[in-house]
């Protein structure tokens, strides 16, 4: 047992440190198709004769249009389309993490972890839309008699599935490498944690009003991409070791720029009653409804400046719908938060030796 956790870089009963970047830590994962340079050959050739770097920013640039002309495209189509992309992309994010662990489990030979690993998948999605049913369609559930029983008994159910999965994990259990499946059982459940946990968040506040969803993700991708252009037009300084071509310049930019663009998006969104109520499920139609009185909180608004201000810009007061004001905060909390979730990307890629070509 001690051997085999020597061979994966993992922590035994004898004293002493393992280098992370040895070749010890694990086994290259494999190299994930979403990181292959998948780019149109016609593309490539159209940008031959440009140096590496202006054709990363060139293919950076019309991929990204491409991806936010979709990104429209859903929203077009609805809540019930958005929910369907939340689950589609929470699905990969699991895939692609649990791949990396069978990897090392697959190589000693050892039953049942990716299927357990996606039935606790399946259990916990259960559990948590399962919350979020009865919550939301509860005309639909108390019409329904089977559903009013799953609806009724939904915890016991969660739970007596979650335990079938418990002891399928117990009898799989094999001598000489009982501590690798434990790690592994504690790589599916952390992998469960932060992965189902937020996407099941996500929609939560997608059916608060798609306002709540669209904002949010797109000062994210605005934070991204405006960080990623005052690096690429002025960056010098470097930023984190982790991710060496990130820079303070691209970072200060991103954050003033992301700001002013949620506090945009937010004033052209308010006015809205599509994006600003709430989803409803309408039982009569059996469709779904995003039609309310708004609330305060999208109704605009007089608000008096502070003496500095108004001696600066010579006006009293602006009008403002309150949800701006939120916007700020968000877009503030999303440019100086967000960036981790790349470092945490780049630092769990070279944990584990993915590898992934370059663009260009």
């Amino acid at each position: 047992e001690a051997e085999s956790d020597d061979r994966l870089g993992l922590p035994g009963d004898a004293e002493g440190e393992c280098d992370v970047d040895s070749k010890t830590d694990t086994p290259d994962a494999p190299v994930s198709t979403a990181d292959s340079d998948n780019t149109l050959e016609y593309l490539n050739k159209a940008l031959e004769g440009l140096p590496p770097r202006w054709k990363n920013y060139w293919i950076r640039g019309l991929l990204s249009i491409c991806m936010i002309s979709g990104f429209f495209l859903i929203i077009y189509m609805g809540p019930i389309t958005l929910i369907f992309v939340v689950m589609c992309v929470q699905i990969k994010c699991f895939h692609e993490i649990i791949t990396i662990g069978y990897r090392v489990y697959h190589s000693y030979e050892l039953p049942w972890f990716r299927t357990l690993s996606w039935y606790f998948l399946i259990c916990v999605n259960y559990f948590f839309y399962g919350e979020t049913v009865a919550d939301s369609f509860g005309a639909l559930v108390r019409r329904e008699e089977p559903l009013q029983f799953l609806a009724r008994y939904h915890r016991f159910i969660s739970f007596t599935l979650y335990l079938a999965g418990f002891c399928m994990f117990v009898l799989s259990l094999v001598k000489k490498h009982y501590r690798l499946q434990f790690y592994m059982f504690a790589w599916t459940h952390v992998t469960l944690l932060i992965v189902v946990t937020q996407s099941h968040l996500v929609i939560q506040n997608l059916f608060e009003g798609m306002i709540w969803f669209i904002v949010p993700i797109s000062i994210v991708i605005c934070n991204d991409i405006m960080a990623y252009l005052f690096g690429f037009f002025f960056g010098r300084t470097p930023l984190i070791k982790l991710s060496p071509k990130k820079t303070w310049e691209g970072f200060i930019g991103g954050f003033f720029s992301t700001v002013v663009f949620g506090f945009i998006l937010a004033y052209l969104l308010s006015q809205f009653q599509y994006f600003v109520c709430p989803v409803e499920f309408n039982s009569e139609t059996n469709r779904f409804t995003v039609e309310c009185e708004p609330s305060d909180l999208f109704v605009m608004q007089e608000y008096t400046l502070p003496a500095a201000l108004q001696n600066t810009l010579r006006w009293k007061t602006v009008n403002l719908y309150p949800f701006q004001i939120h916007s700020i905060f968000l877009s503030s909390f999303a440019s100086l938060i967000g960036p981790f979730g790349g470092f945490f990307a780049s630092g769990f890629k070279r944990a584990f030796k993915i590898k992934v070509k370059n663009i260009s």
